[in-house]
């Protein structure tokens, strides 16, 4: 590598964490076991380096990852390669179809398949590290409004949607199957952009695009199911589409889409109902809006890289010793075995989530993260974002900007003040739900700060 100047240098490489048959499944209330492999799963990592600093991006096919095992895995790659922690970004696409590394409500760790995971993860950034070539970069982004909804909706006067947690009835309700007739109207507006970054060769062969889209997952299959969902068409499809080769690697990360998904409660059947059709359709359409805004692109080949983190110290709500009492009481029936994922099963499930959460540190710290890639800057959050907080976000950061969710960890849904008064599923208080009102205010302004400090730093 020439080291005279700032020339840009990026590699890229993928690696198969595609997990064996039998492998628990996140993504649902109860777990699921994988039964067939629809398509592989990736952990997909993208290296930029110059004479300085290197870069590390890396998206894995997997529904959440936490910072404990993301933690250990940024310091195998740091002790390999090193690249400092803070300078590594880990994050997932958040697929419901693929193999459980974390607990999430009554689904278990599979404790085999998250033993595996972080060595391929290590695998994929070292291969792109070592395939390291001339590159040059540019920031994009185009309208994609027609496949992001958000899925919390006000519901008729006559409806009432009771939260399991406090057992009184919320303002909205989240995805209102079986009662769209209530529905009157979505609570807020989806972040509609596709934005990306596109890395080439310096003789214009493609190396990788990473990608960001606020949609949650689609979900477009039977469960036992193992799939990258329209991640893996989109990148399938764009690799297509650009006529790059072999060695190229699409990656699509998850934006902020904590209240945003796919079905419409209002104007359904807009969409094929085949298994994966829609995935495709989705995946493909993003693909060649991506496409279309390659000749229009501005390429820098020696941008300034650099990376800023800060860890940001946030407060817990916890249960109240009367509310762990009623928990105590719920649970002390029975039942758990045999639960089923409605109404009355929200109540055991969320009574037994109380007393899990107190075990809990009454307080925590985030890590906060922002790179900076020439006239660009993508910012890092360890939680499901919501929308509303991405465009926020967006509006406070110049320049070419996107925020990429659940990355360096997971603490589940992150709602903004006004949200978590509406109560609905993501506000219910659980170990996936479990900030104070303060926290999405907080976090926007920490990020806002490190992205501004971002361009003061030296990398």
């Amino acid at each position: 590598m020439n080291t005279s100047d700032n020339s840009l240098y990026a590699g890229a490489a993928l690696v198969d964490t595609t997990p064996p048959l039998g492998t628990v499944i996140n993504g649902d209330f109860v777990p699921h076991y994988a039964t067939k492999i629809h398509d592989p799963l990736f952990a997909k990592a993208l290296v930029l380096q110059n004479k300085d600093t290197s870069l590390v991006f890396v998206v894995v096919d997997i529904c959440v990852m936490g910072q404990e095992l993301l933690d250990k895995t940024k310091k195998r790659i740091s002790q390999s390669l090193g690249i400092p922690a803070s300078h590594i970004l880990i994050s997932s696409t958040h697929t419901h179809a693929a193999g459980a590394v974390e607990e999430v409500h009554f689904v278990q760790a599979d404790l085999a398949y998250r033993s595996q995971l972080p060595g391929r993860i290590c695998e994929a950034v070292e291969a792109a590290h070592k395939s390291l070539q001339p590159a040059e970069i540019a920031f994009g982004k185009v309208s994609a409004p027609e496949h992001v909804r958000c899925r919390r909706y006000h519901m008729a006067e006559d409806y009432e949607s009771l939260n399991p947690v406090t057992g009184k009835p919320d303002q909205v309700k989240t995805n209102p199957f079986g009662v769209e007739d209530k529905v009157k109207g979505s609570v807020s507006t989806p972040d509609r952009e596709l934005s990306f970054m596109a890395v080439r060769g310096k003789d214009g062969h493609w190396i990788s695009v990473l990608a960001n889209y606020g949609l949650h997952y689609v979900g477009d299959w039977e469960n036992g199911t193992i799939s990258a969902d329209y991640f893996g068409y989109f990148c399938r499809a764009l690799m297509k589409r650009l006529e790059a080769d072999e060695h190229f690697v699409g990656i699509l990360s998850n934006g902020t889409s904590g209240d945003v998904n796919i079905w419409d409660f209002i104007q359904p059947g807009t969409y094929p109902k085949e298994h994966f059709a829609k995935s495709e359709f989705i995946g493909e359409d993003l693909a060649s809006r991506l496409v279309n805004a390659v000749p229009y692109l501005v390429w820098e080949d020696q941008p300034r890289l650099a990376a800023l983190q800060e860890d940001l110290s946030l407060r817990r709500r916890m249960p109240t010793e009367m509310e762990l009492e009623h928990a105590r009481r719920i649970i002390a029936k029975g039942g758990l075995e045999n639960l089923v994922p409605n109404a009355e099963g929200w109540i055991k499930l969320y009574a037994r989530e109380q007393l899990l959460l107190a075990e809990y540190p009454a307080e925590l710290a985030l890590p906060i993260q922002c790179f900076q890639v020439g006239v660009g800057r993508i910012g890092a959050l360890p939680g499901e974002i919501f929308a509303s907080t991405g465009l926020k976000l967006k509006k406070s950061i110049d320049g070419p900007y996107f925020t990429i969710g659940l990355a360096n960890g997971n603490v589940g849904y992150i709602p903004p003040a006004k949200e978590l008064e509406m109560g609905g599923y993501e506000t219910w208080r659980c170990r996936i739900s479990n900030l104070s009102k303060e926290a999405e205010e907080d976090i926007v302004n920490c990020l806002v700060r490190v992205a501004e400090g971002v361009f003061g730093d030296e990398g």
